[in-house]
């Protein structure tokens, strides 16, 4: 083979080879984290305040009345993803939780993060969560879940609860508590300690 034909065979090889380079197409399958496509909330609410109310008796079409408030839910930011096949809402920046109960004594929950699934009613708090009773009871957890249709709170998570009524803190590793901190049944406790001195008589 001459030099001339050796230049030859070498440039329709690379030109071949280019040619198979260009008409590759991307087969790859991607899986895990690559896989997932973004969703976009189909609402963004900023500064947001939710107040959930139900009236005290049936009224007619022409009669008027007083609703009560049950609820309050506020924060810097609300993501609406009602339109999901699993309607939800989420509360990236934190969320404020206020509960009534018949006596219009209030009860607080704290959180950096939420989620609120509408078809089920429950609310998923993440982060530094904080429940505070109108009696001065603390209960504090990394994270629980609050139900709203039966108006309780629980968590399979470590938590510490204060009772300044008896002047105890209790730590332990799951449990549920009704809605008022008036009931708590924890399912693993680690030691009560007393935080005040009783008085000589």
């Amino acid at each position: 083979m001459t030099l001339h034909a050796v230049d030859i065979f070498k440039g329709i090889a690379m030109v071949s080879m280019a040619m198979l380079f260009f008409s590759c197409k991307d087969n790859y399958k991607r899986v895990g984290e690559e896989a997932k496509k973004e969703v976009f909330p189909q609402g963004v609410a900023e500064n947001f305040v939710l107040t959930y109310t139900e009236m005290q008796e049936n009224l007619s079409a022409e009669d008027t009345g007083a609703s009560k408030v049950l609820a309050v839910i506020s924060g810097p930011l609300r993501n609406d993803f009602e339109n999901l096949a699993f309607p939800h809402q989420t509360f990236p920046e934190g969320l404020l939780v206020e509960i009534f109960n018949e006596r219009n004594e209030r009860t607080t929950i704290e959180a950096d993060y939420g989620i609120y699934y509408t078809a089920t009613a429950i609310i998923d708090l993440q982060g530094n969560v904080i429940i505070k009773g109108q009696d001065g009871k603390k209960l504090e957890a990394p994270q629980l879940y609050y139900d709203q249709q039966n108006e309780w709170a629980f968590t399979q998570e470590k938590f510490k609860f204060t009772n300044p009524e008896d002047g105890t803190v209790m730590d332990g590793e799951g449990m549920d508590i009704k809605k008022d901190l008036t009931f708590l049944n924890a399912h693993k406790t680690f030691g009560l300690m007393l935080i005040k001195e009783d008085k000589d008589d």
